[in-house]
């Protein structure tokens, strides 16, 4: 197998880390490969195994006892990395403007949702520039649902002096598209904050490696 003629470090020093694909970087993340095993090796027998970076960076401990070369310490990185990123993308969205740079917003419910294992249901609560000014996961639920309050959700908006809101929830089963409880809770909670002159901009629901947006599809 062929990784191409520069090792993944020299790679990323001479063109960024934009050139390296997702096997190069997990090698340098990985910085070591098994007994017998290249890094690199290492790097694309994960890919395979678990099928997408994500879904490497996600997995539970239990599933790497089958891989060899994958122990406390390199299970230690991966899921620090992971956690980098949803803290850098919690970073990143605070004070952005959602309607401008949609692109951060999804990135960062993706992080901090699609790993769930149960249905969580987050806002994010918006100035009337429509900038992030905090998020908050309000209702957690079941493999397969989650019982939401409009009149909480409401409130919550008013303590925070909020112009507008975002909603989102993930579907732990991966496919993000939206059940029909979902659209009903969304109109109830969309009049809920019409009587308050509070705009609802999106409900996002996150699946793996996919979204729904109710405002992309108007349903809003």
């Amino acid at each position: 197998m062929s990784w191409g003629v520069l090792p993944p470090r020299e790679k990323l020093h001479k063109y960024g880390a934009s050139a390296l694909n997702d096997a190069e970087l997990l090698a340098i993340f990985l910085r070591t490969g098994a007994a017998g095993k290249h890094v690199m090796v290492l790097a694309s027998q994960l890919l395979d195994e678990f099928g997408s970076l994500y879904q490497v960076m996600t997995a539970e401990k239990s599933a790497f006892a089958a891989i060899k070369g994958v122990g406390d310490a390199k299970l230690a990185q991966l899921h620090a990395i992971a956690e980098l990123g949803r803290r850098f993308f919690g970073a990143q969205i605070v004070r952005e403007n959602v309607l401008e740079n949609p692109q951060v917003t999804q990135h960062f419910l993706q992080s901090a949702l699609a790993h769930q294992e149960r249905e969580i249901f987050m806002v994010l609560f918006l100035d009337n520039q429509h900038r992030v000014m905090s998020t908050q996961k309000m209702f957690a639920g079941s493999i397969n649902s989650v019982e939401v309050h409009p009149r909480e959700i409401v409130r919550e908006a008013l303590k925070a002096n909020a112009a507008a809101i975002i909603l989102a929830h993930n579907h732990p089963s991966g496919s993000a598209e939206p059940s029909a409880a979902d659209r009903a809770i969304t109109q109830r909670i969309m009049k809920a904050c019409q009587l308050l002159g509070i705009r609802l901009l999106d409900h996002l629901v996150i699946g793996k490696g996919e979204f729904v947006s109710f405002a992309e599809r108007e349903w809003l």
